[in-house]
């Protein structure tokens, strides 16, 4: 099913719509009352300064004072009842924003700013907790990718609408008011649609303390060191996109010689380029959370990133141009190329995180670490808007600012990396398997979404494990003859996934020993466990008999069992059907079709080696 069917789902179809009119109310707003400020009031340029840079501080600061307690409310109180009430606060703030709007009062003007910063500190929690509740685990990157995709387009149409309707000579403060109180309104009936979403920690003693919540909630947020870095990921995407944005107007009118038109166009590109990134991550990572993209994501961002300062260095020849005349001027295309896949891998980069962070944190502290999450993506921020304004004070220009966030991201990319190898092993096993692999699953539906399980498959190809470990929706401990685990390179991906070396009884009964033991603790602590019953790889193409190892398993930790068979990889890369000369060479099955299949799962009671071994059989059919 395509993740657009979400949309028409009552389980995410109304938050999705209230999520996205709160993101066009909010850049409508922003952008209409700058405008005000810019072009309607007459003021000086030092007054207009003055109010375009205190606007972002008054929005971020609540995120510092008050992220910790809203990501209590929403572990202790049922979501939609959280949110009914933000939209209601919008609608009151929209109605004040209107009378600032129509009576030019500024000052009331940036205590609704401060006012939408509260509104967003309090829904952030609930956006990104909510999705765990109302989707399917399978589900769970498209919900993101869509929930990302519908943000950008949202803030992009409410930043032009904003601009726009409030430059209409004589009209515009009364259309912009109307614009934000009827968008407002829209979006608390649309909420008023959202299913109900149980809170995940009823019995939590709330603090009122702002200050100890604060240190509390990034202390839980760094208690899973993986959740913590991939926290830290998601404010770096903060970090980067700030400077970019920032850095635009200028790099807009100086680089590429450009007025208005083509800023706003240059911000389109990066917006379409993101909500594009974001939507096919669900196809490339197969509906499941896959944080092999991420890598990839990083990469795009710094390679198009320099890519943009090679394409225009220096200072544009023309000024003044439209976006018209700007996409017919020499090397424009390069341009739009380069800020379009920036925004592609930024969505490559930030879903994965979003998913695997809502996947990893526990349900009862979910919402407060996506509270701590917000915390860290305000401090970003504010270093984001401090390191460009620096960069600015010391002569440096746009384009090399760009230059330097780039070759800064590669430094940040590779500290993260490290910390947590996770990350690197699933990018090298994404690009492995599909480069050499073109692969079908079926049934993943039976795949047990929580709770211990053990997996069973026939064993064709030295790739087995990694295309299993590309493929399945939860992580799997596969349990692996110790010389395959000891290939170089590959190595470090089994070692990283906590695979387990297994030998036979007569090469080192200890190595069998512990094996056992391994695979009993992992399926102790709820995890999923998956081995080869054939004992080593196919020479033939046939299924050999399975051993008596998947009893010994089951007779110590009766567990539910999962019988899966893969189709295809006789003759493909690394199968025994060449020599090891032959595999040498380009194999003759290079991007084979692969099938991998997966039943329903059988009591522990009901299966032992033979019935586990026709089962394996019956589903791999004739495809060898």
């Amino acid at each position: 099913m395509s993740q657009f069917a979400l949309l028409g789902s009552r389980r995410f179809a109304p938050f999705f719509w209230t999520q996205a009119l709160a993101a066009f109310n909010d850049s409508a707003f922003r952008n209409a009352m700058v405008m005000l400020a810019a072009f309607q009031m007459g003021l000086s340029d030092k007054d207009v300064g003055l109010y375009t840079n205190l606007a972002p501080a008054l929005f971020i600061l609540p995120f510092f004072l008050f992220s910790a307690s809203a990501g209590q409310l929403a572990e202790k109180f049922e979501k939609t009842r959280i949110i009914r009430y933000v939209k209601l606060f919008e609608i009151a703030a929209m109605v004040l924003a209107a009378y600032g709007f129509i009576t030019h009062h500024l000052v009331l003007l940036l205590i609704v700013l401060f006012m939408m910063g509260v509104h967003s500190t309090v829904f952030g929690p609930i956006k990104y907790a909510i999705l765990p509740q109302a989707l399917k685990q399978s589900e769970l990157v498209g919900g993101n990718g869509l929930v990302e995709m519908g943000t950008q387009m949202a803030i992009l149409i409410g930043m032009t609408a904003g601009n726009l309707l409030m430059l209409m000579a004589g009209m515009g403060p009364h259309l912009s008011a109307a614009l934000t109180i009827g968008v407002a309104v829209i979006g608390y009936f649309a909420s008023r649609v959202i299913p109900p979403a149980p809170a995940t920690a009823p019995d939590l003693k709330f603090n009122w303390n702002p200050f100890t919540e604060t240190v509390r909630v990034l202390r839980i947020t760094r208690e899973d060191r993986a959740v913590f870095n991939a926290v830290l990921g998601i404010s770096w995407f903060w970090f980067f996109g700030t400077v970019l944005v920032a850095q635009l107007p200028l790099y807009t009118r100086i680089n590429l010689g450009g007025d208005g038109t083509v800023n706003t166009l240059v911000l389109t590109l990066f917006s379409i380029g993101t909500g594009v990134g974001s939507l096919m991550c669900e196809k490339m990572s197969g509906k499941r959370v896959e944080i092999g993209l991420v890598p990839l994501g990083a990469f795009g961002l710094t390679a198009f990133g320099v890519d943009l300062f090679l394409a225009r260095p220096g200072a544009a020849a023309v000024r003044g141009m439209d976006w018209l005349a700007f996409l017919h001027a020499a090397g424009s295309w390069r341009i739009v190329f380069d800020l379009t896949l920036i925004g592609v891998f930024a969505g490559f980069y930030v879903v994965p995180l979003f998913a695997f962070v809502q996947s990893r944190a526990p349900s009862s502290r979910l919402s407060r670490v996506i509270a701590g999450n917000n915390i860290l993506n305000a401090l970003l921020i504010v270093m984001a808007s401090l390191f460009g304004l620096t960069l600015e004070r010391l002569g440096v220009s746009a384009a090399h600012i760009f230059l330097s966030a780039a070759l800064l991201n590669v430094l940040v990319a590779a500290y993260i990396f490290t910390l947590v190898p996770e990350f690197l092993m699933r990018f090298i096993t994404w690009v492995l398997v599909n480069t050499l692999y073109r692969i079908r699953v079926d049934g993943m539906k039976h795949l047990p979404e929580e709770g211990p399980a053990l997996l069973v498959c026939n064993h064709v190809s030295f790739m087995d494990p990694l295309i299993l470990m590309a493929n399945l929706r939860r992580p799997a401990r596969f349990v692996m003859y110790y010389k395959i685990f000891q290939i170089p390179l590959l190595h470090f991906v089994f070692k990283t996934a906590r695979a387990i070396p297994i030998a036979g009884q007569k090469e080192d009964p200890a190595v069998l020993q512990q094996a056992f033991d391994a695979v009993d603790a992992a399926l102790a602590d709820g995890e999923v466990v998956c081995i080869f019953p054939e004992g080593g790889l196919t020479k033939d193409g046939e299924i050999a008999t399975f051993r008596s190892g998947v009893e010994k398993i089951l007779a110590r930790r009766p567990v539910p069992v999962v019988p899966m068979a893969l189709r295809g990889l006789w003759g493909s890369v690394w199968s025994r059907r060449d020599s090891m000369l032959r595999r040498a060479r380009l194999p003759r099955r290079f991007r084979a079709r692969v099938e991998l299949v997966v039943d329903a799962p059988r009591p522990p009671e009901e299966v032992n080696a033979g019935v586990l071994e026709e089962r394996v059989r019956v589903l791999r059919g004739e495809m060898a």
